[in-house]
């Protein structure tokens, strides 16, 4: 096979693996993950399934492929956003980062639920997808650091009765931090993308109208639960 025939093939590949994931995401965002199929995906682009299955050879082989690059997109929009501010203080790239992840989930919704919505019956989600997973948590990770090692952070001390854990769990994600730095940053984690959920999938409504606002104040006391203060 020459070099120019092998190219074609790659090229074609990709575009058809392309074609494949932009239609599951417009059946992602018509009937969501649960329903997913390989077979209407097919029939959407005019293949006959065993096609199909060369590239994805089962539902869970394309949704794996679909949640990568929706973590992988979120993590891409959270870091250019932080490069843009990467010498500013931690206070300010940490809320940075943060409306950047609001961002793209307002503007990926139904991406947003595949990642962070209800678990998709009978998937569960494998060792492959932890990398793009952790880029938003390294990232913010990364800011705690930086304050850490420069004009330190106020965290409060930990309950007698978590510190095992939380020394666990520093261990795991960076054994380079004291375990109570860690574990505050753990929860303000979850805390973030539960404010984003919130308002993605209705639960501010009739609660708060001016919900810009309102995350920039929340993802600042966040900021200020993982330690980070504003410095002059």
């Amino acid at each position: 096979m020459s070099s120019a025939t092998s190219g074609a093939r790659a090229r074609a590949r990709v575009e058809v693996t392309a074609a494949i994931k932009d239609e599951a995401r417009r059946q992602l965002a018509a009937e969501g993950a649960a329903k997913l199929s390989l077979r209407a995906v097919a029939r959407e682009l005019g293949m006959v399934s065993s096609a199909l299955y060369r590239y994805f050879p089962s539902r869970d082989d394309l949704l794996t492929a679909l949640i990568i690059d929706a973590y992988d997109s979120l993590g891409a929009a959270a870091e250019a956003a932080h490069a843009e501010v990467a010498s500013a203080q931690p206070l300010r790239r940490w809320t940075v980062v943060c409306e950047a992840v609001r961002s793209w989930a307002l503007a990926h919704p139904h991406e947003y639920a595949l990642i962070y919505g209800s678990p998709v019956p009978g998937y569960s989600a494998p060792a492959s997808t932890v990398q793009a997973a952790a880029r938003v948590g390294q990232l913010l990770i990364g800011i705690v650091r930086d304050a850490h090692q420069g004009r330190g952070v106020a965290v409060q001390p930990l309950p007698g009765g978590l510190r095992p854990e939380a020394e666990r769990i520093a261990a795991d994600l960076a054994p380079d931090l004291p375990p109570a730095v860690i574990t505050a940053m753990v929860a303000a984690w979850a805390q973030l993308f539960g404010l984003v959920g919130f308002e993605l999938f209705g639960q501010f409504n009739r609660v708060v109208e001016d919900r810009s606002a309102f995350f920039s104040y929340a993802s600042t006391q966040l900021a200020h639960g993982v330690g980070l203060l504003q410095h002059k």
